[in-house]
């Protein structure tokens, strides 16, 4: 499956799931334009290892996913965009009556509205260089609810939906648009998690993994980001070439519940 000589645009990763989806596109040859809304040293030096690590030719832009100037912007400056991996996201927990308006619109702008910005920027592209893959990083909360969690899952919804017409407005075409629906996956972010949950319920890190933070995933494990990133790879790969409009689970089965 190899990706040699296409440039993959990776929103929101100089972390997490973003990272671990551009290490696997640039495993695969493609060259990786990371992207967060810093722009520090270190988020450079990611793009330089990257480069290091696999061989491929690595920048990193940055961009404010929550405005889509910026979002547009970010495709422009790449220059070209075979894949474009629409992974940006913010998440906040509160009842709808106490959700706060500014992460309402925030959580909204950057997981869903970010990636309406990105594609319309992108498609011309894909167009003109007759192949493109989107891969659009939702959630099992695209496909089901939890409370609390109105501004999120009402985004990813929204994002299982956008994929659809995406698929349906490039079906003649060779380009492709397929959404990739994580349960929980053991990020830097999750993992910092743990030991306030351990404290919190007082259990050990087994118990807790299993019982608490896992609850609603079958399986019992948490996914990877490299899982998610070789998800992300199949979907480039010519095998993907039909697979358009749908969505890829990958929650340990928790949307079979």
């Amino acid at each position: 499956m190899s990706l040699s000589g296409k440039v993959a645009i990776v929103t929101g990763s100089n972390s997490g799931i973003g990272l671990g989806v551009a290490h696997e596109l640039a495993r695969a040859g493609a060259d990786v334009v990371l992207n967060s809304f810093t722009d520090r040293d270190e988020d450079h030096k990611l793009a330089e290892d990257m480069a290091a690590q696999h061989g491929v030719k690595v920048r990193y832009i940055k961009a404010d996913m929550s405005k889509g100037e910026e979002c547009r912007a970010l495709i422009e400056s790449a220059g070209a965009c075979d894949i474009l991996v629409n992974n940006a996201g913010i998440q906040h927990v509160a009842r709808i009556e106490e959700f706060p308006v500014e992460k309402w619109d925030a959580i909204l702008a950057i997981n869903l509205s970010s990636a309406f910005h990105t594609t319309a920027a992108a498609l011309p592209m894909m167009r003109k260089a007759g192949w493109g893959r989107i891969v659009n990083i939702a959630s099992a909360h695209g496909l089901t609810a939890s409370p609390f969690k109105s501004a999120y899952v009402a985004a990813k919804h929204g994002i299982v939906g956008f994929t659809k017409v995406t698929a349906l407005e490039t079906a003649e075409e060779p380009i492709t648009c397929n959404a990739i629906c994580p349960g929980y996956v053991l990020t830097p972010l999750v993992e910092a998690q743990i030991p306030d949950q351990m404290k919190t319920h007082d259990m050990d890190r087994e118990t807790v993994i299993r019982e608490v933070m896992l609850d609603r995933q079958p399986s019992k494990e948490f996914a990877t980001v490299e899982e998610i990133g070789g998800t992300a790879v199949f979907l480039c790969s010519d095998a993907a070439k039909q697979i358009t409009g749908t969505t890829i689970s990958v929650d340990g089965g928790w949307t079979a519940l």
